[in-house]
């Protein structure tokens, strides 16, 4: 008699949630080593979010961008409204989180079609150093999340370039 171990047994979305947690906790034990991560993660991290993303692991994909005043995060988060989401910091990591429930119901004379789904994701990022973590703001409009980080006055000023002498 053949016995299955529990990963033949589990469900494909619980082997990769368990797979990525374990995963999260490398990366955690490595960036200790190193002090705090910036909020731009490398573009390796990009891929293995948009992957699990696409195997039923929910992290929302992100989109992190820049200016002379503030960093800006965009979620796509379609369907969601202000009350399905939650934006915390605790410490220096930001975490988006959430969960989603939805259902349709179509009745007709020769059929009926009842769905739901239901879901909950979360995402959490090194904040960088120099945001004005007292004016951090989200807001949510056509299923989009945008989370402004805006730079304290020291953080905005000018990069100054040092010219390199030689002996």
């Amino acid at each position: 008699m053949k016995t299955t171990s529990a990963v033949e047994k589990s469900k494909p979305t619980e082997v990769w949630a368990t797979f990525r947690n374990e995963f999260d906790k490398l990366l955690d034990r490595f960036a200790d080593g190193f002090g705090t991560f910036p909020l731009f993660q490398p573009s390796l991290g990009a891929v293995i979010s948009r992957f699990f993303s696409s195997v039923g692991v929910l992290a929302p994909c992100v989109d992190i961008s820049e200016d002379d005043k503030a960093y800006t995060i965009t979620a796509e988060l379609p369907g969601l409204v202000e009350k399905d989401v939650d934006v915390s910091l605790d410490g220096s990591v930001l975490t988006i989180k959430g969960h989603k429930e939805q259902e349709a119901e179509k009745k007709d004379k020769n059929y009926y079609l009842s769905e739901r789904s239901y879901g909950a994701f979360e995402r959490s990022m090194y904040l960088p150093e120099g945001v004005d973590r007292d004016y951090i703001g989200a807001k949510l409009a056509n299923g989009v999340l945008t989370v402004t980080l805006p730079k304290t006055a020291l953080a905005q000023t000018k990069a100054k370039k040092i010219e390199v002498k030689s002996k």
